[in-house]
């Protein structure tokens, strides 16, 4: 493995940029060619000091002139071996042609690459590289992508060796990199402890007008932190924040980490508070270091004796309850225990009572909205607006059930037991009325719906307006989840809502709103459904005012297994 020890450091251009205007070139993408985009010219040429050695040698560079730069951006495309070209008879249909693409050498070559990729087989894809190169085969960029991928990902120095080697060839067949490209020779200086090129990476990859993603940041901020350098992973989370990325539990993880390590209070309170906004419940590895903190000597020391109590809690009610943002408060040792809530929202522990953090309404209106976009991009529009308008004259309800989540019993479909549930949840309504429940058509159809019992039921469910009948075709999940946030209500359902369609909804307000809605169900034979009503308080890391802590983590919350908190208070607190 290469080690920035061994590597001589010299104050020249980074090769990059030194490969790329020396030659003219053609942009590949894939399986086209275009010629450079013009952002690529006005790219900063950076002066930092690089690591280079045998496999990648820096490359001189000659000032460039706003000439060169015109006849960089107009280059002709490359010639290409007569081997490597599709073939060329404008009458071969569209499915010949996909054909032949897929039979080339590029496309036998992707293929292979590809099963390298999935097995995490650095050896056979360098072998495929190195038999491709020997053949004269036209790599694109997916082609080496793939392959430094391969090399960021592996553990042993022959990854990183040849990485650098083929990173530097990409540049020299004048095949433009793109985000994943730079992400992954990111990762290979980060694999060789050296987070500054990680990190002087992600500014190049700006300097071409190409967007960083979180993951470009990763192994910068991450090799910081495990250097313990506070101050620029610090700087990399300012950076990333300028570029529009939100951090999440891993990168916050990672800074609250370094920033205990270096004695930062202030810098471990904003990660508290960060992943409060954020993550919400934090996994077991978070709560780890957390818990490390809180009994740590420097977390003894820091803290308010005496506060002002009307300036915490006029904060408390500014933050919308749960949390002050006014610093430690307290002195002395904390004592940190791992517990749980009771029914109530009582922590086991210390007896204090959690708050239930509201949700704005403006929110509420703009999650709606944005909902209906999502499911009109998805859906027929005229079926979903057909149900909007359906909804819209019927509406309010006090429940909303997913009718096909809640009916199955041991994998059948049972109406008994939707009955039994729709019963339950009428009684318990103010107004007695019965609930919307949503079904898809095939369910009121066919099968156990042919049975007269349950097809007098479907129409008295029918005429009571409280089924609505989703089409084929359409996704009930888009139906039942609208009507839900539109009539402010339940939602009673078993799905735990973590599929892709739900990751669409974002991981800021649909998580504190499901908190508050979702109602879970157990079945037992002897009592029938029992129904699990939301929690009165809010599953989210809180800040009391007296000064202690809750921090729930992803451990439980489940009918059975109830969530495990994190309980930290301090004896002393006035």
């Amino acid at each position: 493995m290469l080690h920035t020890r061994s590597l001589p450091s010299l104050a020249r251009p980074s090769p990059l940029f030194s490969v790329f205007f020396k030659f003219p070139f053609a942009v590949h993408f894939s399986n086209t060619r275009r010629p450079l985009l013009s952002h690529c010219a006005t790219a900063h040429l950076f002066t930092k000091p690089i690591l280079v050695n045998a496999a990648f040698p820096c490359f001189s560079m000659n000032k460039v002139n706003h000439h060169y730069l015109s006849t960089l951006c107009t280059a002709t495309p490359p010639t290409h071996d007569s081997h490597t070209l599709l073939p060329t008879n404008s009458m071969l249909s569209n499915k010949s042609k996909k054909k032949a693409r897929y039979d080339s050498p590029e496309g036998v070559l992707r293929k292979k690459l590809d099963m390298c990729s999935k097995r995490g087989d650095i050896v056979e894809a360098l072998q495929l590289y190195n038999e491709a190169r020997q053949s004269g085969v036209q790599l694109s960029q997916h082609h080496y992508n793939v392959l430094l991928y391969l090399c960021s990902s592996s553990d042993g120095g022959l990854g990183l060796d040849r990485g650098f080697e083929i990173f530097r060839q990409m540049l020299m067949d004048k095949v433009v990199p793109n985000e994943a490209t730079f992400t992954s020779v990111a990762r290979i200086y980060a694999a060789m402890e050296d987070p500054e090129m990680a990190f002087d990476l992600v500014q190049q990859m700006k300097g071409f007008g190409i967007e960083p993603k979180l993951r470009s940041y990763g192994p910068a901020l991450f090799g910081f932190c495990e250097k313990g350098m506070a101050d620029r992973a610090y700087e990399v989370d300012a950076d990333m924040g300028a570029s529009g990325l939100v951090a999440e539990e891993a990168e916050l993880s990672a800074i609250l980490k370094v920033s205990a390590n270096a004695k930062r209070a202030d810098k471990v309170y904003e990660m508290m508070h960060r992943l409060r906004g954020t993550v919400r419940q934090v996994s077991e590895l978070t709560a780890e270091i957390i818990e490390n903190w809180f009994k740590c000597e420097e977390a003894a020391k820091v803290g308010e004796e005496t506060w002002d109590v009307s300036k915490v809690r006029e904060g408390i009610v500014k933050g919308g309850g749960g949390w002050h943002g006014q610093g430690w408060l307290g002195s002395g040792d904390w004592r940190v225990t791992r517990t749980h809530m009771d029914e109530t929202g009582i922590c086991r522990s210390c007896g204090e009572k959690l708050v239930c953090i509201d949700i704005d309404p403006k929110e509420t209106e703009n999650f709606a909205v944005s909902l209906t976009n999502l499911a009109c991009q998805r859906e027929v529009r005229a079926n979903f607006v057909r149900f909007q308008e359906w909804l819209q004259q019927r509406a309010p309800f006090d429940a909303v059930v997913d009718g096909a989540n809640v009916s199955m019993n041991q994998h059948n479909f049972s109406f008994f037991q939707l009955n039994s549930i729709v019963k339950k949840l009428r009684q318990m309504s103010p107004s007695k009325r019965l609930p919307l429940i949503i079904l898809h058509k095939n369910r009121v159809t066919g099968g156990p719906a042919q049975h007269p019992n349950n097809k007098k039921l479907i129409e008295i469910w029918k005429k009571s307006g409280a089924l609505y009948v989703t089409p084929p075709g359409s996704n009930d999940d888009w139906y039942w989840l609208y009507a839900a946030v539109t009539c402010k209500c339940l939602l009673v359902t078993n799905d735990e809502m973590r599929d892709h369609l739900f990751q669409l909804l974002g991981t800021s307000f649909f998580p504190r709103w499901k908190e508050k809605h979702q109602v879970r169900l157990s079945f037992s034979s002897e009592c029938g459904p029992t129904l699990h009503m939301p929690p009165p308080y809010s599953n989210v890391l809180q800040e009391s005012e007296r000064g202690s802590w809750h921090v729930p983590t992803i451990t439980g919350d489940d009918v059975e297994s109830p969530r495990q908190w994190l309980c930290a208070n301090r004896a002393r607190n006035k």
